[in-house]
Formats: structure tokens, C-alpha cells, sequence
């Protein structure tokens, strides 16, 4: 039984869950929006918001603990001297998890972690323009397929 159990394991071993939590959450906090699954999303989020919550207290022992964690130290400067700040009113949820769709060759679930408040997000969403499907490109659809005539 897995009462009161957090986290989850991703058909991973704990060395590799715990560094594929460290990259993502050093992407996260590096380019304020990631594209990953939604389960590996979902527990990004609570990486992501106890770094912020460290970089929020700013103490030289949050900074170690943070640097323990991401994978860069120039994103803990990062953390601590940009991204905290911009929350420091705010008390939790500082991530948004935005569902995509299916991914095209193995059809996972696809999202985007975003930071809520990054710089930017406003410019991006009106500038981004709808790709058109792949049968739509340039082509019309094809005639349906009639069946040969049997006898």
C-alpha cells in the first residue's frame, strides 16, 4: 500500500528519477518554460516551487541547499537574484502546467511548466502561429478508396 507515499517513480531507479528531476528543474529555472511529459511535469512542479521558496528566504543556507539541487551554479544566481524577488509576494504556486496533446511518434501526454509570472509569456502567445496538420499541407484530401468490384 503507498499510503501517504509522495512522489512517483517513472520506471525509474532512484539515482536516475533524482537526476532527471535535477536537469528538468535546472531547465525550468534556466528558461522559465519547458515542454515535458504530464507526469514528469506534475512532479516538476514540486521541485520547482520548494527551489523558489528557497530562493525567497535567501539565506546563505537556502543558497547551499538550492545548489544541491540545480545543476548550474549561475542558475542559482539566477533564482536568487531574479526570479525570487518576482514572487515575493505570493505564497505558493509558482508554476502552471499547461496540457498539449499527444506527442506524435509514441503519443505520451505532452505539457508545458511554465514559471506564472515570467517575462515575455504576453509577447510569445500572440506571436505564435498555428502550424497546419500535416495532411492539410499544400494537398488536398484524398479521394475515398472504392472497393474493387467482386466476380
Amino acid at each position: 500500500m503507498r499510503h501517504r507515499v509522495a512522489g512517483v517513480k517513472l520506471s525509474r531507479t532512484t539515482a536516475h528519477r533524482r537526476a532527471l528531476f535535477r536537469n528538468l528543474v535546472t531547465a525550468l529555472l534556466e528558461h522559465e518554460a519547458i515542454r515535458t511529459t504530464d507526469a514528469k511535469a506534475k512532479e516538476i512542479r514540486r521541485w520547482a516551487d520548494r527551489m523558489i521558496t528557497l530562493g525567497k528566504q535567501g539565506t546563505l543556507h537556502a543558497r547551499r541547499r538550492a545548489a544541491s539541487v540545480l545543476r548550474r551554479a549561475s542558475v542559482v544566481k539566477k533564482l536568487f537574484d531574479d526570479i525570487a524577488p518576482r514572487y515575493a509576494e505570493r505564497h505558493g504556486g509558482y508554476t502552471r502546467v499547461v496540457k498539449l496533446g499527444h506527442r506524435l511518434g509514441d503519443a505520451a501526454h505532452l505539457s508545458v511548466v511554465e514559471l506564472v509570472e515570467r517575462k515575455g509569456a504576453e509577447t510569445e502567445q500572440t506571436t505564435q502561429k498555428k502550424k497546419p496538420r500535416r495532411r492539410d499541407r499544400g494537398k488536398e484530401a484524398p479521394a475515398p478508396r472504392r472497393r474493387a468490384a467482386a466476380g
